[in-house]
């Protein structure tokens, strides 16, 4: 199942650094893809989602992480600037084998306090298909997920049993998301996280 992977990329290299590889596998146990988390957690360069028997591997593109990285940035910005305590957990696996659900996030953080499942994760889509990753966070019970998609953000709010769109975040309720994304989408990483500073300093 791993040769698909490794003949993707070594076939074409380019497209690797260009956009993410993503490999499907139905018919999955627990216990294989439990196997292969053991087998990869040094392996930075892959992560591993499973869903109702489904594994989907991916091997992130350079554009993703750079992305992410600018998110995490200035999420974590925004944390020191407004005094929040936070832990970041980064892509940790989050699992649960009675929801046989299974993720490992682009981000993470718990707030307040460090807790078994983050209470906020954020994920970078930027090729569609793939596993239902807000299928296995709602499943994990985590309170709240960002999508980064089309240079914009979606963010979902777990009430009750299920996740509902918002136009902010229940977690960060004074933070500016229009503002977050005009960082985020700013060509100069330096710039951007110096003027969010600054916004918040003005603000807060």
């Amino acid at each position: 199942m791993l040769t698909e992977l490794i003949q993707a990329l070594e076939q074409d290299p380019q497209e690797w650094i260009e956009q993410d590889v993503c490999l499907l596998i139905n018919k999955v146990s627990w216990l294989y893809y439990a196997h292969l988390l053991s087998k990869f957690q040094e392996n930075a360069s892959l992560r591993l989602n499973y869903l109702d028997g489904v594994l989907e591997i991916v091997a992130p593109s350079r554009r993703h992480e750079g992305i992410k990285k600018r998110i995490a940035t200035l999420i974590e910005a925004y944390f020191e600037e407004t005094n929040t305590e936070y832990f970041p957990l980064g892509s940790t696996t989050l699992r649960s084998e009675g929801q046989k659900a299974g993720g490992e996030p682009d981000e993470s953080y718990c707030l307040g306090t460090e807790k078994p499942i983050p209470d906020l994760v954020v994920e970078v889509a930027l090729t569609s298909g793939g596993i239902d990753k807000l299928a296995v966070y709602q499943r994990l019970r985590v309170p709240e997920v960002w999508f980064w998609q089309d240079d914009q953000l979606a963010v979902y709010c777990l009430r009750g049993e299920q996740y509902e769109q918002s136009d902010r975040s229940q977690l960060l309720i004074q933070l500016d998301l229009e503002i977050l994304t005009t960082y985020i989408n700013h060509p100069q990483p330096l710039t951007a996280v110096k003027e969010f500073r600054q916004s918040l300093r003005v603000n807060f």
